[in-house]
């Protein structure tokens, strides 16, 4: 069991992460919603979510779509469509499976995607131009650990789902 004192001080600790985690989601949101108007003027940046979801996944099913944003499928659907009409996506069918289709990143969707995150490409690493790259590593591998509940050292953690 933890000490009072050291309980007290990991308390703080987590709290002063909270609220850099709170600033960096801040920040994040501002460049998603620029790029989200970079990519087509007045898009939201939920569509811009979806949209590089499925450039990320070069080809996914709406169903899987649905289930790796863990939302709706009939909004994840009405997104897709409006996504189509901008000329962003495309549906091949699913060779997999005949009902199904594939969505994939049109040509001019990456090309539009590239243009609309040039400005932001290089911010990151310019801003960890002075760190050392063994901190960047660990960044990395402690971000990663947080993230998949488990303990830096690669033991099994907590449960973040």
């Amino acid at each position: 069991m933890t000490s009072p004192e050291t309980r007290e001080e990991r308390t703080r600790a987590v709290r002063a992460l909270e609220a850099e985690f709170g600033e960096l989601i801040n920040r994040f949101r501002r460049v998603i919603a620029d790029n989200a108007n970079r990519v087509s003027p007045g898009m939201l940046p939920g569509a811009y979510k979806v949209f590089t979801t499925i450039v990320r996944r070069e080809s996914i099913t709406l169903s899987a779509l649905a289930e790796t944003l863990m939302a709706d499928k009939g909004q994840i659907s009405r997104t897709v469509r409006e996504l189509e009409q901008l000329g962003l996506v495309a549906r091949t069918p699913d060779p997999a499976d005949g009902r199904s289709s594939l969505l994939s990143p049109t040509p001019d969707g990456l090309a539009r995607l590239a243009e609309a995150r040039a400005p932001q490409e290089s911010a990151l690493v310019d801003a960890l131009a002075e760190w050392p790259i063994d901190d960047i590593r660990n960044l990395s591998r402690l971000l990663h650990a947080l993230t998949a509940g488990e303990s830096p050292a690669g033991g099994a953690g907590f449960s973040t789902r």
